[in-house]
């Protein structure tokens, strides 16, 4: 159980930092009716916010890698999945989701914004500040693409392959015991990843303009994921 633990406790905190970015800003416009944020402010929050988003990303593709192990693999399990690995990949996903998120960041504030200073969210998310720049924002669309495929197809695909792989070897030889088994280890990991992609994908892939559904879909994986998470793990 330890390298679940050690995921989750990261997990944990990126979720804490994640709300942390935006709510409280957030709950403070709704109490003054002033919705509005400094230069500086919206630059910090969108890094930070980047920074926890890609974060989560990765860990819960290392939870899926762990469960996998753990379900395939139950005699290599604890060769398999050491101590200076987990260490290795956290320490890595922490040194990628600052390094793009900076990379960003630098991309973002090189752009000039003329007239329009109204974006129609409750936080910084770079997809909508991009849309008020009066810069040529080829350069920065390019990078999005790229790294968004990287950082989120390739997790999302580890996840899958994962499940998939965890199915087939139940599939063998089905039984009760064993889907209970199964499920009662990895049924929190799927319903948290399910509501992750999920209302990610409603917002930045099925949605071509911001309105009261992508805001409330943004709540769910920017307010409600995080809060679930202790209760479903």
């Amino acid at each position: 159980h330890e390298p679940m633990y050690y995921f989750l406790s990261h997990l944990a905190f990126s979720d804490i930092s994640l709300s942390s970015v935006t709510v409280p800003k957030m709950l403070m416009n709704m109490h003054t009716r002033q919705q509005s944020i400094p230069y500086v402010g919206c630059i910090s929050q969108l890094y930070f916010f980047m920074v926890f988003g890609s974060l989560d990303n990765f860990l819960l593709a290392m939870m899926a890698y762990d469960r996998y192990v753990a379900i395939c693999h139950p005699l290599h399990y604890t060769t398999i999945v050491r101590e200076e690995l987990c260490v290795l990949l956290v320490a890595g996903s922490w040194i990628i989701s600052c390094g793009s998120a900076l990379l960003h960041t630098i991309l973002l504030v090189r752009l000039s914004f003329c007239a329009n200073n109204v974006i129609t969210h409750f936080f910084c998310d770079l997809t909508v500040l991009l849309k008020l720049s009066c810069s040529d924002i080829y350069f920065n669309e390019l990078v999005l693409l790229a790294q968004g495929g990287i950082f989120v197809f390739l997790p999302l695909a580890i996840i899958v392959g994962s499940y998939i792989r965890i199915g087939t070897i139940i599939m063998k030889a089905p039984s009760t015991k064993r889907l209970f088994k199964a499920f009662s280890t990895c049924g929190s990991h799927l319903f948290v990843v399910s509501l992750f992609y999920g209302t990610l994908a409603v917002v930045y892939f099925l949605s071509s303009s911001w309105d009261s559904k992508d805001i409330i879909a943004s709540v769910m994986y920017t307010v409600v994921t995080p809060m679930l998470n202790p209760i479903v793990y």
